[in-house]
């Protein structure tokens, strides 16, 4: 492609030649990035050439080309002047455009001349490599692996070892990738790190033994190593097994940090959550402000409904990012944790607070924590006020501007405004006819109205539309149960609602409600202890005191009420189902 003439002023002025770092400072200008040193560490070694007006033309002109979304022309000028100039930064240039239009073979060329102008480039050969693993020419990428393994230092090797084990994982053909990997490491069978990378694998090609067998190798090389202990736990067959070879590892070596992570989350995904806390808290012990243990100790002391722990372990998480960012971790799901504890304390300034703190640019985020905000504003007693600022809500999203309705709605009924409330809903269907998730609360508000058969006609639409939605179901079913109607149609819902959602509590709650209007109620009691261990939640707390009652078990039921009135003192059902047994506290 022929350049443009160039302006008058170029052509006559007196320009001597500049050098081709002052180009590149202009390059970098046009190109709207940042200005760079001179002698930046780790750049290559640039070569003494003078730069033609012409050529600092044609770079800047191609600069400006590919900020307007053009690729090729100025890959071809970066092509061109790197073989002229003998300069690495312009193939690397050239590379980089090639790339950010996924033009695969063309940026391998560029860096082909970037290896072959700056050859102890590690850079340049990392990019290399990439893109020959990604493009499966495994033959040439396993001369170039073969290469830098032969020539990297003694102590360096095993490093390079595990990145060429994560790149070559990058190819498409990745049978093939992994027996070149096998081939390249295998003559240094006297390293951990080979005998690591060779467990890795034959555990990706299904031979189990044979990732045993090498994890085991690595670890008579290295008897301390965490990551060949790693290595073996994880292709170590069941769960009990592997979480043992890391406990006893630990007997041994009680400092291991990274291993005692791994046996902490065996624990979690095992439900062992007091033991996986015990752990973590050693990790805490140890190093007290990582921001990885906390979190995970906020989140299992919630697990073991430990609001008060959860608390302060966040509190901390969030204190030690202020202090110290970290881009790969975001604090912004734990100050909402914070918030939502501080409300069920009742302490509703505080919860607000959280949310002052919450810093986003996540859009969706931002208009959650406006709503929590609003709720929490009510809950202040400012219900205007919360109307008020749900009505500065604008989000373009027509599922988001019905949440604003919903919540709005839900604002009122809770303010005792209930017949206004569904006039909103009634509004908002209008507005959102097919957004089941607004119908199916719609359904809801219409049944606390005493309106059973809207609530009816409108679960059995969202049914219909929505077939693979168990709340639906859950919902038609447990109104049925709880007015003492078509208990046989009651049960099937429910029944239907628990096979899509096993372990969910408030379709267990139903169940055990249903079978106790059935008379069943040892097997209502079942489902509702299994509930209540699950979600510890007044309604179902109540649902069981009731079961407990009629079983004669007073005591207990009184407890599970005591429950439920400490956590909920103005709860309706509580009061309905004290007057209705005649019971007492």
């Amino acid at each position: 492609m022929a350049p443009k003439q160039q302006p008058q002023d170029a052509q006559t002025r007196d320009h001597s030649d500049q050098p081709l770092a002052a180009a590149e400072a202009q390059r970098r200008a046009a190109a709207g990035e940042p200005a760079q040193d001179d002698a930046t560490p780790g750049d290559e070694q640039a070569p003494n050439v003078n730069m033609t007006p012409q050529m600092m033309y044609q770079l800047m002109n191609a600069e400006l080309a590919f900020k307007k979304g053009d690729w090729q022309g100025p890959y071809l000028t970066l092509m061109s002047l790197a073989q002229q100039t003998k300069d690495p930064r312009l193939a690397k240039r050239a590379t980089e455009m090639a790339l950010a239009a996924k033009q695969s073979d063309d940026a391998l060329a560029a860096v082909k001349l970037w290896r072959q102008l700056a050859p102890t480039s590690d850079e340049a050969n990392q990019y290399y490599l990439g893109l020959v693993v990604v493009s499966d020419n495994l033959v040439e990428a396993e001369n170039a692996l073969k290469q830098r393994l032969a020539e990297a230092p003694p102590g360096a090797r095993g490093l390079v070892m595990f990145q060429m084990q994560q790149l070559v994982m990058r190819a498409k053909d990745k049978e093939a990738a992994i027996v070149m990997l096998e081939r390249l490491v295998a003559p240094y069978g006297n390293m951990m790190e080979a005998h690591v990378v060779l467990a890795q694998t034959a555990l990706a090609r299904g031979a189990k033994a044979d990732a045993q067998r090498e994890a085991r190798a690595a670890l008579q090389i290295k008897p301390d190593s965490e990551i060949a202990i790693l290595t073996l736990a994880q292709v170590t067959e069941g769960e009990e097994q592997s979480a043992k070879v890391l406990a006893d590892y630990l007997a041994a070596h009680p400092d291991a940090k990274d291993v005692r992570v791994a046996y902490a989350r065996m624990l979690v995904n095992a439900k062992q959550y007091e033991a996986a806390r015990q752990q973590f808290l050693t990790l805490d012990k140890a190093q007290p402000n990582n921001p990885g243990t906390l979190y995970a100790l906020g989140i299992l002391s919630m697990q073991m409904n430990d609001n008060k722990a959860a608390e302060d372990y966040f509190t901390r998480f969030v204190d030690v990012m202020d202090k110290t960012p970290d881009e790969e971790r975001d604090p912004t799901k734990a100050v909402l944790i914070l918030s939502q504890i501080a409300e069920e304390r009742g302490d509703i300034p505080a919860a607000l607070g959280w949310l002052d703190r919450l810093d986003t640019n996540d859009p969706k985020i931002q208009l959650g924590a406006d709503l929590r905000r609003a709720q929490l504003t009510a809950k202040q007693g400012d219900l205007a006020g919360a109307r008020k600022l749900l009505g500065t809500l604008k989000p373009e999203d027509p599922t988001e501007q019905a949440q604003v309705v919903l919540i709005e709605a839900q604002l009122l009924r809770d303010a005792g405004k209930s017949q206004e409330a569904f006039k909103l809903m009634e509004q908002g269907l209008k507005r959102f006819p097919d957004n089941m998730d607004f119908l199916y609360d719609y359904a809801l508000m219409a049944e606390k109205l005493g309106k059973t058969q809207v609530m009816e006609k409108s679960l059995r639409k969202v049914i219909a539309k929505a077939p693979d939605n168990q709340h639906a179901y859950n919902a038609l079913g447990y109104s049925l149960a709880d007015r003492n109607v078509r208990l046989k149609e009651a049960h099937a819902l429910i029944e239907k609602a628990q096979k899509m959602a096993p372990n969910d509590p408030f379709i267990m709650d139903s169940m055990g409600w249903v079978q106790y209007r059935l008379g069943k109620l040892d097997a209502a009691e079942a489902q509702l202890r299994k509930a209540y261990q699950l979600r510890n939640d007044p309604e179902i707390g109540i649902h069981l005191g009731e079961v407990l009652w009629k079983k004669g078990q007073h005591d207990d039921a009184r407890k599970l009420w005591r429950e439920a009135q400490a956590k909920d003192p103005k709860n309706d059902a509580l009061k309905s189902t004290l007057s209705r047994l005649r019971a007492s506290l």
